[in-house]
């Protein structure tokens, strides 16, 4: 059985990272998945090319020289809201990764790293952004001042302590969060996260909207709406 992971025809990566030595290594291996690489070694060459050239997704060190991870990410997500961005870094700490994935970054690895799951993570990303859904490969949500972890079924309220989520409470937010702002029948819903639409799932739905509203509260700009005969929506105002 023939495991490899192909790069998608064309990809683009742009891999940033001033150690040469993680550089080359991560560079040649993407290129042998058939993944196309720009790399670069300060975060204000990586902006420069960003500015001027198409890329289908980034791979950034934090610690960089002239322009650091975080602040390249920024200016990154300020002209291109779908790409997708992994954070390289040697930083393990949990308000590190909180302050990364504020960002907009969609994933976060610790050196050391596997290649593997780097690899199978960006190509993952691209197939999904590629297939027209780029919100589908996103696994953090900034949701008004919440920050939501699915993988890590965390929600956090600005600098507060946060708050740990069920995996189908985790499940139904996601679900929200892949369709803001629009009228979602309830069939839909229960199918998409129970997998049925039965009584039981019915009566278990309208429980768990109850906790997410809950959850939700500080923000007041955050609704999740009941519409009547139909389902619901889950707005944020701007």
């Amino acid at each position: 059985m023939n495991n490899k992971i192909e790069g998608l025809p064309g990809a683009r990566i742009m891999l940033v990272e001033d150690d040469m030595n993680l550089c080359y290594v991560t560079k040649d291996n993407l290129e042998k998945h058939g993944f196309k690489v720009s790399d670069f070694d300060d975060g204000e060459s990586a902006l420069e090319a960003f500015n001027k050239e198409h890329f289908d997704l980034c791979i950034l060190d934090v610690m960089l020289p002239k322009l650091d991870g975080f602040s390249l990410a920024k200016a990154i997500r300020d002209k291109n809201d779908d790409i997708p961005i992994i954070f390289l870094t040697a930083k393990s700490l949990k308000e590190d990764k909180i302050a990364g994935l504020r960002l907009g970054a969609d994933d976060y690895m610790t050196k050391p790293f596997s290649i593997e799951e780097l690899i199978l993570k960006a190509e993952i990303f691209l197939r999904r952004t590629r297939a027209g859904h780029p919100q589908l490969h996103k696994n953090i949500f900034n949701i008004g001042a919440y920050l939501f972890d699915f993988q890590e079924l965390l929600l956090q309220y600005k600098n507060e302590e946060a708050e740990n989520l069920t995996q189908k409470e985790a499940e139904l937010l996601r679900y929200f969060c892949q369709n803001l702002n629009k009228a979602l029948k309830r069939e839909d819903i229960l199918k998409a996260v129970w997998g049925d639409d039965d009584y039981f799932a019915g009566r278990s739905l309208d429980v768990f909207i109850s906790r997410l509203r809950k959850y939700l509260s500080k923000d007041k700009s955050i609704r999740i709406e009941n519409i009547h005969s139909h389902g619901f929506r889950m707005e944020v105002e701007e």
